[in-house]
């Protein structure tokens, strides 16, 4: 407002700048400062956005002689840019304005954080009029404006508006007026897009990343299909259904975390936080701090007060992993918590109570440990109300290829590598180890052999030594030919099933087998058609 300022700061009368600035704009717009003030009062006042913007297109409306005007809004999370308030549009067409990031004048605006002016709407080929309100003759000499409506870098929409302009230098003062509109409204539109659209945003996100997690721990994810391991999705459906505590039993590496991640994404408290504690990571000085947190100046370092684990998975589950691990002391505690639910702050006096459920797990031998004295006989029992055990996969059978298969598939994905299949010659040798790992172990073992392929298959070569011990036993019993020609039965039988995803009518025919002879080949070298519908 450069000539409307300087004249009034002239002293000159209300009138006089008045005919200054027709005489120069052919427009006025010193009547828009008082209201431009009560614009800043109903910002600082009023709560209410859509009575601001209200307030704000009137304005552009009655003293701009804008004849459309809006204010559109961005969602940084779906990029999308829609018309939240609007004057001169019907609601559909209002509707129909939503923009992306670059798209049209309103997403490059959004996009750069920059202000285009656009002289005539008829010749700007990037004006999208996706709104489809521009349909008269008349329409086509409008003029387009839209500014950035911004806090710092951050771009939270725009202003637009649009009229007749035979002006330049007005066209360029409304830019500065609408520029000072935005500025004006910015804090109110940002505390709107935090309370409402971004908070909403941040909800669906988390529930949606609830439901990945629901899926990716279902007990029909965890990978196998043997008899032991339909045991444990059977005992994990159950407990699903209670808070009871349950004791996860089982060697390293069987995935005792994957079954207590299972139990508490598919249990009642799944909404609350899931917090997992190894019992044997931290030294037995710091334990009871980090399990049950400490007041301010309670020991040497402690200079804030911290919450511990127990407090933190209030309303959810605590996962106790190695729980054997714990010195007599610990156990002691931890009972009182399994028993009465509440516990106090080292260096505290004020009683915690929580609402969670305990999942403990532990590769040990916890009723041994209490015949020797090491493990509290209360504290066993307290645990042990509704043990699972995790059979070691040395007692899966087949379900070392399935999950063989899923570690090729995953490591593909991950490391960006084209790996087909297993050879038989190496899935004999998966399949004729012990692995004291475990699932962990397999896991490493097919991670170390992706590395090393060269042609897309995962040779016996590929294995480490470790696992290339050959099988004395067979050849002994049925002699060296026999075991041979078994071999290649066995190789011959495997490849067939994956090339047909299990179906034994065709594997049969490939191999000029009946059903009923495939069936009793298959029998005798244990396979199951069910762990190669998936094959590849």
């Amino acid at each position: 407002m450069h000539i409307e300022a300087f004249a009034l700061s002239e002293g000159l009368s209300r009138g006089n700048v008045q005919r200054l600035c027709e005489r120069n704009f052919g427009e006025c717009r010193v009547d828009m400062l008082p209201l431009l003030s009560e614009l800043n009062g109903l910002v600082t006042e009023c709560g209410d956005l859509r009575g601001i913007l209200t307030t704000l297109l009137r304005i552009m409306n009655r003293h701009m002689n804008v004849v459309r005007g809006m204010v559109n809004l961005f969602e940084p999370e779906s990029g999308r840019i829609f018309v939240y308030e609007s004057f001169g549009l019907t609601e559909e067409e209002a509707a129909r304005g939503t923009y992306y990031l670059g798209e049209g004048i309103t997403g490059r605006v959004v996009e750069t954080g920059q202000a285009i002016v656009v002289p005539k709407i008829s010749e700007e080929p990037a004006f999208l009029n996706r709104t489809m309100s521009r349909n008269s003759a008349a329409d086509r000499d409008l003029s387009f404006l839209c500014v950035p409506i911004n806090r710092g870098k951050k771009i939270m929409g725009t202003i637009s508006a649009e009229r007749l302009y035979d002006n330049p230098q007005l066209l360029g003062l409304d830019v500065e007026i609408l520029s000072i509109l935005a500025a004006t409204t910015a804090q109110s539109i940002e505390l709107f897009l935090l309370e409402n659209i971004q908070k909403v945003a941040l909800e669906d996100e988390n529930r949606r990343l609830r439901l990945a997690l629901q899926a990716k721990f279902k007990p029909t994810n965890i990978i196998g299909n043997s008899k032991p391991m339909q045991e444990v999705y059977r005992l994990i459906e159950r407990v699903t259904r209670t808070k009871t505590t349950v004791l996860i039993l089982g060697e390293s590496g069987v995935g005792k975390e994957l079954v207590a991640s299972a139990i508490h994404y598919n249990g009642q408290q799944n909404k609350g936080p899931f917090i997992k504690f190894n019992c044997a990571a931290l030294p037995e000085s710091v334990i009871e701090s980090e399990l049950f947190g400490h007041e301010r100046g309670a020991f040497t370092g402690a200079a804030n007060l911290r919450r511990g684990r127990f407090e933190e998975a209030d309303g959810g589950t605590i996962f106790l992993d190695e729980i054997g691990e714990l010195s007599l002391p610990m156990q002691a505690k931890l009972l009182r918590v399994l028993q009465e639910k509440n516990f106090e702050r080292v260096g505290g006096n004020v009683t915690i109570q929580v609402d969670i459920r305990i999942l403990a797990a532990t590769n040990r031998d916890l009723r041994k440990m209490v015949e020797n004295g090491s493990f509290r006989e209360d504290l066993y029992y307290r645990l042990n109300v509704f043990p699972i055990t995790i059979p070691p996969l040395r007692e899966r059978g087949n379900d070392i290829v399935a999950l063989a298969d899923y570690f090729v598939q995953h490591f593909s994905t991950e490391m960006g590598m084209s790996v087909n299949r297993i050879s038989t010659p190496a899935l004999n040798m998966l399949l004729g180890y012990q692995w004291p790992g475990n699932v962990r172990e397999l896991e490493n073992v097919i991670e170390r052999a992706m590395l090393l392929v060269e042609d897309g298959v995962i040779h016996g070569y590929n294995l480490p030594p470790s696992l290339q011990v050959p099988d004395t036993n067979e050849a002994s019993e049925l002699g060296a030919l026999d075991s041979r020609l078994s071999a290649i039965e066995y190789e011959m039988i495997v490849d067939a099933l994956k090339l047909h995803h299990g179906n034994i009518s065709d594997a049969a025919g490939q191999l000029g087998l009946t059903r009923r002879i495939l069936r009793l080949r298959m029998l005798k070298h244990k396979l199951d058609y069910k762990d190669f519908r998936h094959a590849k």
